[in-house]
């Protein structure tokens, strides 16, 4: 891997961590009111996944998105305002929270207001790129909970089936809100579903983002090579409760200590590496939330959406 995608990926967790930082804030000031799923732990997964990706593929991102948002390249602007629900969000004011933020241009398209419900859409995105032959590639990010809704079997199956390029990105992080997997799940390891399907699963390090990205490549080749879809299982952890105010008394501190800091882990390795100096990696964090702080500013100073905006779009 080169210099440069070592640092990106680096940068992209700053710009994360920076942006829950300031949406915190918000939700602690009561500018804004959203239930907020941090994803804390989770950055190997996003910075090494997008980072395998090309700008015109097609994103379905997670609840815990923030992150994912970012790095494929949506607006600190518009991501704020779509979490204070101002006029500066991707939905004009319309979205609840980060679950509705939109942005075509950089290929995200959006999420589902029911769990597992963009399991179907990314299939019929992977079905679309296919069919018009744009080489684009589709990802589709959830988390274990989510592998259990009936739109995976009907989404994956159809996509194993058609050999669509889709890549379903499972941030298996052990617990669907308060159940452990060994309690909602027949098996130990969610990528061996991946057989039924007649597409590869494959397990990697969540918290490594270095391998996530090695993984997601791979996957990306397979798709674009016109080989059909990847399920990959990132073995991953929050640093958070599912939602903020979460006292989390399903875990134990074994749990939570038993897991590596993607952050920490990337910086060894850019560091031992000799790519960067700690001063460069403080540079990079100082930046980040410098642009997040000033975004969350300008967000917050856009006006509401009047009720005009109700009828906006509105077909029928």
């Amino acid at each position: 891997m080169d210099d440069q995608t070592l640092l990106r990926m680096y940068r992209d967790m700053m710009r994360a961590s920076a942006a829950e930082r300031w949406i915190l804030r918000l939700v602690d000031s009561g500018d804004a009111i959203v239930l907020y799923h941090s994803g804390r732990g989770q950055e190997g997964v996003m910075a090494g996944a997008t980072a395998a990706l090309e700008r015109s593929d097609y994103l379905f991102y997670s609840h815990r998105g923030v992150g994912q948002l970012l790095a494929k390249g949506v607006s600190a602007v518009e991501l704020f305002g779509d979490v204070l629900a101002t006029t500066a969000g991707s939905t004009g004011g319309l979205g609840a929270g980060i679950v509705h933020t939109v942005d075509p241009d950089v290929g995200v398209l959006g999420q589902s207001g029911t769990v597992g419900g963009t399991f179907v859409l990314a299939a019929g995105a992977a079905m679309s790129a296919k069919y018009r032959e744009s080489g684009q590639v589709v990802m589709c990010m959830f988390g274990d909970g989510t592998a259990n809704r009936g739109t995976f079997h009907e989404a994956a199956n159809a996509a194993g089936a058609w050999k669509l390029p889709v890549i379903w990105l499972c941030e298996n992080n052990g617990y669907a809100v308060s159940v452990p997997l060994s309690e909602s799940t027949a098996v130990t390891d969610l990528a061996t579903r991946a057989a039924g399907y007649g597409m590869p699963g494959v397990i990697v390090d969540g918290q490594d983002a270095v391998a996530m990205h090695d993984a997601v490549s791979e996957a990306v080749d397979r798709a674009r090579a016109g080989h059909g879809p990847t399920f990959i299982e990132a073995k991953t952890t929050r640093f958070r409760g599912h939602f903020e105010g979460d006292p989390q008394q399903y875990r134990t501190d074994t749990d939570r200590e038993q897991w590596r800091d993607p952050i920490e882990l990337l910086a060894s390795r850019i560091l031992g590496d000799g790519i960067a100096t700690q001063a460069d990696l403080d540079r990079i964090a100082e930046e980040a939330d410098t642009e997040m702080g000033a975004a969350a500013e300008q967000a917050k100073q856009a006006p509401l959406p009047t009720r005009e905006r109700l009828f906006e779009g509105v077909l029928a």
